[in-house]
């Protein structure tokens, strides 16, 4: 779906022609995060199951984890590979601390990862309710995923095939940034005003020349709600690298941002108030319900609306 807030005409039409919708002097802004294989099973010295979730590396030897199964303080997890965690502390918001060890050893972040890759799972979102299939280490990796660190996909980029991408950095100034998707992503927004949600953080990157794209005067598409929260964290504070909680809505819209490609996103989201922090409620609403008309694929594996 295309929304031409100019013209205010709505068009339906496929990713394939996405080059006939964009104005052509814009600077295009695309998130590299790798997906981690963040999803591990294993077993309490109890011999009970559990399940564990990787969120976020923290600092040092510590990790932000979600854990399904009993645990408490000072308890010790283990999974295949020989790999160990220990729980840290158990936070009033669900997550858990942990440090992850093999044979006794502190784990860095990489080496962690290395071990992820052989014996963890995709970690699909919470809505899509199957297995993760070995499909998945394809299907929910963009093409030019390349810094290892988040638990979910950057989604509006998946659309994205190598010849289109190819085809993308042909047309239009082209760059990256990083930001590493957590599970937070998923958490619906549950306060009673929407101003007193407090918005979960993920660690970013900006490279210079990206830095430079945005301080100039350029247009700017960007690609998916990870990229426009990057961007606009950046626009208000200026620093390059750190952790990003910018909550978009329509009370605190874009200052930089332009245009936007991103999926359709579940109700009582965050995200679903990104989209009206650039068209207001009423509009996303509306084209949320032309949206559910055509019969348009929801979430991560979904369809794709460019709003210009």
């Amino acid at each position: 779906m295309v929304f031409n807030r100019s013209s205010g005409q709505i068009t339906h039409t496929f990713f394939k022609h996405l080059f006939d919708f964009l104005p052509e002097d814009i600077g295009v802004l695309l998130n590299d995060t790798r997906v981690v294989k963040a999803r591990i099973f294993g077993k309490k010295e109890s011999g009970g199951e559990i399940e564990l979730l990787l969120n976020a590396p923290l600092q040092e030897n510590l990790y932000s984890v979600y854990i399904k199964g009993r645990v408490k303080k000072g308890m010790r997890l283990f999974f295949d590979a020989d790999l160990e965690a220990e729980l840290i502390e158990l936070k009033e918001d669900g997550t858990r601390l942990v440090a992850f060890f093999r044979k006794n050893e502190a784990l860095h972040t990489k080496a962690l990862f290395d071990i992820l890759e052989i014996i963890g799972h995709i970690p699909l979102p919470p809505y899509i309710k199957r297995e993760d299939q070995e499909e998945d280490s394809v299907d929910y990796q963009t093409v030019f995923a390349k810094e290892q660190g988040a638990v979910a996909a950057p989604t509006a980029s998946l659309h994205f095939t190598d010849s289109m991408f190819e085809a993308l950095k042909k047309r239009y100034e082209t760059h990256f940034l990083t930001l590493h998707v957590g599970a937070g992503t998923f958490k619906p927004v549950e306060a009673e005003h929407i101003l007193e949600h407090v918005m979960h953080s993920e660690i970013y990157t900006i490279p210079e020349l990206t830095c430079k794209l945005i301080e100039s005067k350029k247009p700017l598409l960007a690609v998916g709600t990870t990229v426009t929260r990057t961007v606009e964290y950046y626009a208000r504070t200026n620093i390059p690298v750190g952790k990003c909680d910018l909550f978009l809505h329509p009370n605190n819209p874009p200052l930089r941002v332009n245009h936007l490609l991103t999926n359709f996103h579940l109700p009582k989201s965050t995200l679903i108030m990104l989209v009206a922090s650039f068209i207001g409620i009423e509009k996303t609403l509306e084209l949320y319900e032309e949206a559910v008309k055509e019969k348009y694929r929801f979430f991560s594996y979904g369809d794709a609306m460019l709003i210009i």
